[in-house]
């Protein structure tokens, strides 16, 4: 399950060692999480990292399965923590050390800088291959993150990007070495702890407004 460690005044918040999947209490862990870093007072930043190979494979396909009848609320949750982060009054900067797929690379999106490892991991969006359609609120938060050509590249091909790859493409703002991937996401969250506060909060909200409505929007289903 996801942990939360401080480092001076960078948080960092292991998502754990698994795959990380959007479970319901992987969701709920991070976000008691996230209350106590916007907690905090003072200069301070995030960091998400994982342990292992991968940073997240995405929705838990197989709760979601078994219970069908939570669908609204599932998805309402998964795109409340995409627009939490989002708007979080903090820098934000995920550390991708494995496979960050599907809702996991939306997640990243969310973050305001991602750093890949270079040699090894994808970067992918495999909607398009499992046959299950963004929603308008996960569509919104892509577009909004990456480059037009990029965004529809990734969406409709599914590609997988490596790090440097996805690093050329924009995706992600530094592709480095295995064990650089944290080191370097924190040292970037380090030098803009003086960002944090209410102004940074509000430039947030008011750049992705569009977005923010789209993911409170959860009507429209996954498949």
């Amino acid at each position: 399950m996801p942990a939360l460690e401080r480092h001076d005044n960078v948080f960092v918040l292991d998502l754990g060692d698994g795959e990380n999947r959007f479970h319901p209490d992987w969701i709920g862990s991070v976000g008691a999480a996230l209350d106590e870093v916007e907690k905090a007072d003072g200069p301070r930043a995030l960091v998400t990292a994982a342990t292992g190979k991968f940073y997240s494979n995405g929705l838990d396909l197989d709760w979601l399965g078994a219970h069908a009848d939570q669908h609204e609320d599932y998805v309402s949750s998964v795109q409340g923590l995409f627009a939490r982060l989002l708007a979080l009054p903090m820098i934000t900067v995920a550390a991708l050390q494995g496979h960050t797929f599907a809702a996991g690379a939306m997640l990243s999106l969310a973050h305001d800088f991602r750093v890949m490892r270079g040699d090894r991991g994808f970067w992918c969006l495999p909607e398009a291959d499992i046959n299950i359609p963004f929603t308008p609120g996960m569509s919104a938060l892509i577009q909004a993150r990456l480059a037009p050509q990029v965004a529809h590249e990734a969406m409709v091909t599914a590609r997988r990007y490596g790090g440097v790859d996805a690093a050329a493409a924009g995706i992600v703002d530094r592709a480095v070495d295995e064990d650089a991937v944290r080191t370097t996401a924190v040292e970037i969250a380090g030098a803009l702890v003086s960002k944090a506060g209410d102004t940074l909060g509000t430039i947030k909200s008011r750049m992705y407004g569009p977005v923010f409505a789209a993911l409170r929007d959860n009507a429209a289903p996954l498949g």
